[in-house]
């Protein structure tokens, strides 16, 4: 068994996950932090827009963006000597995209279940809304930010539609376990697409027992 794509995938999902999980919490609490109503339905709709796309339809429009013949992808190629399309940081880029919604919602929720008097009572001592973030909204918080940590991690690992749209099913390059399964099935190769297969339910699976000891944590030690 080839383990370019296991190894591929876990140095995908790992960067992505580090991207994700900052850009996640920063957009949530800006969302959380609007006093327009109206405004704030219409980010988080921007925002959660990847979650209910189709995978390939959402790799268009990246594809669309980032292409050799775009302007953005143009204007990497030229000022940077970088192409984005079909490379491993297109891949990264359709994990990033892909696992945000899952990261932000998460984080979103988790905010919004934190008692607001907190925050009340924490302004009217004179601390700084960056204070109140890191000390009422991330401690409280924590839980639900921690599991949406692991399920936009999950999801980077297992990405699919996006990334063969952007990156490609490139050997050693952008092939990923998604990818590889596909590709050993399409040759015929079913005992290979096994292992690669028992390797992501694993990794699914294992993502599933963290998820649940981080919710469960702070109700046991209320206990």
């Amino acid at each position: 068994m080839d383990w370019s794509p296991i190894l591929i995938s876990m140095k995908i999902a790992s960067l992505s996950i580090f991207i994700t999980f900052f850009l996640g919490i920063f957009a949530a609490w800006a969302v959380v932090s609007m006093k327009n109503e109206t405004w704030k339905l219409i980010w988080d709709g921007v925002l959660t827009l990847p979650l209910v796309l189709p995978p390939t339809v959402a790799g268009f429009f990246l594809l669309y963006i980032f292409g050799v013949k775009r302007p953005v992808g143009q204007f990497f190629i030229e000022y940077f000597s970088v192409k984005i399309a079909f490379s491993w940081t297109a891949a990264v880029i359709a994990a990033v995209v892909m696992s945000f919604p899952l990261m932000y919602r998460s984080a979103r929720g988790a905010f919004e279940q934190v008692d607001q008097n907190l925050a009340s009572a924490a302004r009217t001592l004179g601390m700084s809304e960056w204070s109140i973030f890191w000390k009422v909204l991330m401690t409280g918080g924590m839980p639900g930010v921690v599991s949406g940590g692991v399920l936009a991690f999950a999801r980077g690992l297992g990405e699919f539609g996006a990334t063969a749209m952007i990156a490609g099913n490139i050997a050693g390059k952008t092939r990923t376990l998604p990818m590889a399964v596909y590709s050993e099935v399409a040759a015929g190769n079913m005992d290979t697409a096994y292992r690669y297969v028992a390797v992501i339910v694993v990794i699914a699976f294992l993502s599933i027992i963290l998820m649940n000891w981080a919710a469960l944590r702070p109700v046991n030690r209320k206990g």
